[in-house]
């Protein structure tokens, strides 16, 4: 039940792919989803085999043209399930993070530190924790490598109350904007080699290989029945490349980002 909608931009002259889903659906969990569920402590009590479920989001991915500008992700959610009982478990999860092609420290700091700012307002222990939540969670294990240079990501955030997560939910959101627009605006003209656009297109490469093996929100949208799968795939780039056994050379800026990547940093202190 329910529905959504998506925008999808695609060839546009600052952003190659970009897109946005608001979705709000029900209905009833597939067997597949609880068990991931119970798998991360939820116990779930069926009636009759059945898990009524809601839930609702707004996800957004953006992939620049120029390899200079950072690819950015976030996505907020409630979920709600209705127990053989009757009574209800909810839950809020989200986050937002950054992927570089290249690595600017001066970006990364603005990045996380806008975000910080967001959590601070709330409780002065959210920051270092979905930071490192967002390193250990955007992680691609066959590569040994973060997806990017994290940000924040949290899941099933249940307490103190519903009004003060969502409260906190809407901080978050807030600061998606003030987060990368000036980014994108610093770089969306610089200029760049093809070299430059080539090493995008294989960082590109390991986005799709997290998003198709790991990320909990597509494996969700892919184990729904009757899902709408463009929009569940609507994270994917539009053009990506993979070399066999591809290195970068030492100390080159290529290997700077790996570096990062590998060992996440504290941006803020």
């Amino acid at each position: 039940g329910g529905g959504g909608i998506s925008c999808v931009l695609q060839d546009g002259e600052v952003f190659e792919k970009a897109g946005v889903n608001v979705s709000v659906v029900s209905g009833l969990l597939s067997e597949e989803a609880a068990r991931q569920m119970r798998s991360r402590g939820k116990a779930l009590k069926a009636k009759d085999g059945k898990l009524p479920f809601c839930a609702m989001g707004v996800s957004s991915v953006i992939h620049p043209k120029n390899p200079h500008v950072p690819t950015m992700h976030f996505n907020y959610r409630y979920f709600e399930i209705e127990e053989a009982d009757g009574t209800k478990q909810w839950w809020f999860g989200g986050g937002t993070d950054l992927t570089p092609t290249y690595l600017n420290e001066e970006d990364a700091v603005h990045f996380h530190k806008t975000l910080k700012e967001a959590c601070d307002k709330h409780d002065l222990k959210l920051y270092p924790k979905y930071k490192k939540w967002c390193d250990d969670y955007f992680y691609i294990k066959h590569r040994g490598e973060r997806r990017g240079i994290g940000g924040i990501f949290f899941d099933d955030m249940d307490s103190p109350s519903k009004e003060e997560v969502f409260q906190f939910v809407r901080s978050c959101a807030k600061a998606v904007v003030p987060c990368y627009i000036p980014i994108v605006k610093r770089h969306c003209h610089d200029s760049f080699t093809p070299e430059e656009k080539q090493w995008q297109q294989l960082r590109r490469g390991r986005y799709v290989e997290f998003n198709l093996v790991y990320d909990r929100g597509t494996k969700f949208g892919l184990l729904t029945p009757g899902s709408r799968i463009e929009s569940i795939l609507m994270s994917l780039p539009l053009t990506a490349r993979w070399e066999y056994m591809h290195t970068p050379p030492e100390s080159s800026k290529e290997a700077e980002i790996l570096e990062v990547l590998r060992n996440p940093k504290d941006w803020v202190h």
